[in-house]
């Protein structure tokens, strides 16, 4: 009969609606909260790591070399005896400090080259557009091992070239969002009622930027900490016997098919914090833009 009700298709029907709302229940807790607790026991185990109940990093313990994971040695010892766990913990102290250290020089350089590249024409816009897509173009990874290398390796060198080559990027950032908004109502009216460029730009172009800028800096801490860690691997990052997670990694790839754990566990460490982060900021992201397509 035509006016027959299939119930299979009403079933169909119901399970269609009810996939997305199991999904969007579970997309928080794997996309934000998860990651988000991750992030914050690497941050709360790096603030407490000197007192927490395990041995000095740097420790050797001659009994235990090439140990693997026991009741004194929760995640193993290293090829010279030393804690892994307690080296984690005070290595995540360097990656978390180029993390946030290096992403804020570039936020702070990139926002400020990317408005005045949006605010101002002429030989000005033109000179610092020139000038980000010349170190654009530079490998990245290559610029920052070429200056640490000329400034030595420490903690605040490593930080300071990282942060210098995260300033393009920013900039682009900042230039893309501060063009449409240019021409917007309230710019407009700052500029008739006689405002410097000055206060337009700090009062009323970059308070609508910041969730977008604040956003993309979350991924570039990821970026970060690879970066930090690559050049620890390579010999120019921290200089030992500072513990970093990039170090540890190098210092147990000569003996990785005989104690894989000294190299794996902080590669793991490094890709989980990385991976949480990119999640976060993936989702802050989608949030941004969800609201900004509302107010529009």
């Amino acid at each position: 009969m035509s006016g027959a009700v299939d119930p299979g298709a009403d079933m169909g029907r119901s399970e269609d609606v009810a996939a997305p709302v199991r999904e969007r229940r579970r997309s928080p807790l794997l996309r934000l909260w998860l990651p988000l607790a991750w992030v914050l026991l690497v941050f709360g185990v790096a603030l407490v790591a000197d007192w927490l109940p395990i041995p000095p990093p740097n420790h050797m313990d001659f009994a235990a070399v090439e140990q693997g994971p026991s009741k004194a040695h929760l995640l193993g010892t290293d090829l010279d005896g030393r804690d892994l766990l307690s080296r984690l913990a005070h290595g995540a102290r360097v990656s978390l400090t180029v993390s946030l250290v290096a992403p804020a020089i570039g936020l702070l350089g990139g926002s400020l080259l990317g408005l005045l590249a949006a605010w101002y024409a002429g030989a000005l816009r033109v000179g610092i557009l020139a000038l980000t897509d010349a170190m654009l173009a530079f490998p990245s990874l290559v610029f920052a091992l070429g200056l640490t290398a000329v400034l030595g390796p420490s903690l605040r060198n490593v930080t300071i070239a990282l942060g210098i080559m995260s300033i393009p990027a920013f900039a682009r950032i900042a230039r893309a969002n501060a063009l449409p908004l240019i021409g917007r109502e309230f710019v407009l009216a700052a500029r008739t009622a006689g405002a410097s460029d000055l206060y337009i730009m700090g009062r009323e172009i970059l308070p609508n930027m910041v969730m977008a800028l604040l956003t993309y800096a979350l991924t570039m801490m990821s970026i970060m900490i690879v970066a930090e860690g690559s050049l620890s691997f390579l010999g120019v990052g921290v200089r030992p016997p500072t513990p970093s997670w990039g170090g540890m990694i190098a210092e147990g790839r000569e003996a990785l098919e005989r104690v894989p754990h000294v190299s794996l566990v902080p590669a793991a460490v490094m890709f989980l914090t990385v991976l949480s982060l990119n999640l976060i900021g993936d989702h802050l992201r989608q949030r941004h833009e969800a609201k900004a397509g509302g107010l529009s």
